[in-house]
């Protein structure tokens, strides 16, 4: 069974997936999750079936010993017993946080956030999360081989960023950091194309207007910059289109942030600032970051701000189309807090053990996003074995793919880094790309003359 993507009439691309994680992964494509692009083709369901078996003993224990997490989840919104005073935070999310499908995979509704998904829409949101997720795991195993310098695992915030990613429009512009994988493969960025950036043979690999789609950022926070500015100019073209800038829980105390949020109230520019709060930058919690929940920042500056599980692809989906529609008809910027957690690695040379807890991860993977959209989707009988199959298989091609992209890859022209400096040239450059022209040839003339 071939399971469609969500929106996938009015774009045709293609993307990626990834596996479980820390900092020791390997990629066997059966405890991953995938999903199918919008390019056709079928999905696995890997990560989520693997996983419904390992984490269901952790499912029932650490949600009763966090039931504040769950409790008044089946009403109008999550409520988690978080009395958001200074200093406190629940760690799932409090009484403010935009739920519509509970850890358990009930469907539950929203006074403010509505939604209404076929049978289709919702198959390819979980089509979209597992291949992302196989994708990711993929990327971890190539660094661990050796073939990447570096990967900065998304496992655990799939949810976060299928959902915001589907509610945009073709014409809506996003600014990335560097963990962006999902919104990447939503965009129709090859997959290939973000392992040559870890790889070191291009700076990026894609084309952004193409995509609509930024350059990664590694710079922490400044694409908040760069998406207001652009958003300011999208207004002043009078253009009905959105801008969507994703950062992290730890990017929020940059200052490059607050500045954004000051020129976007100023100038009611039509941007949406999309915040992961995956509880930690790098080995720093939340707490040792802010003294509220981060979506009430947004109040100190003059926009709305709301916090939505970002566990739940489906609350993620409803939040976002509201902010993106809000900013297209002028009600300018908003803050959204997705509440998610990163369960690997911050990246692949970081080791979480030495900063969180064991039982830390295990309640939070009880809440995995890709179990969570499963186990609706099999309760409403909108998947079935066959259905999971095709997924399955989907997922394994495109692992091989991926693994087959990078071990091809030809490395780049050693004289390219100088070709795009300037457009129309310069003289300094002119002169150091004979230089060093000069200095690759005199390899060569060594080697001749030692034969």
């Amino acid at each position: 069974m071939t399971v469609e993507s969500t929106a996938a009439r009015s774009r045709p691309r293609d993307g990626g997936g990834g596996t479980d994680g820390s900092t020791e992964q390997t990629t066997t494509g059966k405890d991953t999750g995938t999903t199918k692009r919008r390019t056709g083709g079928k999905t696995t369901a890997s990560g989520a079936a693997g996983r419904a078996k390992s984490t269901g003993a952790a499912r029932k224990g650490a949600a009763k010993k966090t039931a504040s997490g769950r409790a008044g989840s089946r009403g109008t919104a999550a409520k988690s017993g978080n009395t958001d005073t200074p200093g406190h935070h629940d760690e799932f999310g409090g009484p403010d946080m935009v739920q519509l499908l509970t850890p358990e995979g009930e469907r539950v509704e929203h006074p403010d956030y509505a939604i209404d998904l076929d049978a289709d829409e919702l198959r390819g949101l979980y089509r979209d999360m597992v291949l992302t997720r196989r994708f990711d795991a993929e990327a971890t195993s190539l660094q661990r081989q050796g073939e990447l310098g570096l990967w900065p695992s998304l496992l655990g915030q799939e949810a976060a960023q299928i959902g915001s990613a589907r509610a945009l429009r073709d014409d809506d512009y996003v600014f990335p950091t560097y963990r962006e994988h999902g919104v990447a493969w939503c965009r129709g960025v090859d997959p290939a194309q973000l392992l040559g950036m870890f790889r070191g043979v291009n700076n990026g690999g894609w084309d952004p207007n193409g995509n609509n789609f930024h350059l990664y950022t590694i710079v922490i926070g400044s694409q908040t910059l760069h998406a207001t500015g652009y958003a300011m100019g999208v207004a002043k073209d009078g253009a009905e289109s959105a801008v969507v800038a994703y950062f992290g829980d730890g990017a929020s105390s940059q200052g490059d942030v607050a500045e954004a949020f000051t020129y976007s109230a100023v100038y009611n520019a039509p941007v949406i600032f999309f915040c992961q709060n995956n509880q930690w930058a790098i080995s720093e919690p939340t707490e040792k970051q802010t003294r509220v929940p981060l979506y009430q920042r947004a109040a100190g500056y003059g926009f709305p701000g709301v916090r939505v599980d970002g566990n739940d692809v489906l609350a993620v989906l409803a939040v976002t189309r509201a902010a993106v529609e809000r900013a297209r008809t002028g009600g300018g910027p908003m803050l959204v807090e997705a509440f998610t957690y990163r369960m690997g690695a911050h990246t692949t040379s970081d080791d979480p053990t030495r900063y969180r807890s064991d039982d830390e991860r295990l309640a939070w993977e009880s809440r995995d996003p890709l179990l969570r959209l499963r186990t609706h989707l099999e309760r409403e009988g909108l998947m079935d074995a066959d259905a999971l199959a095709a997924v399955e298989e989907e997922s394994d091609a495109l692992g091989r793919r991926v693994r087959e992209a990078i071990r091809t890859m030809p490395d780049p022209d050693t004289m390219a880094i100088f070709e795009n400096v300037y457009a129309d040239g310069h003289a300094l450059v002119d002169e150091e790309r004979a230089q060093f022209a000069a200095y690759l040839a005199s390899f060569e003339d060594t080697h001749g003359e030692g034969n």
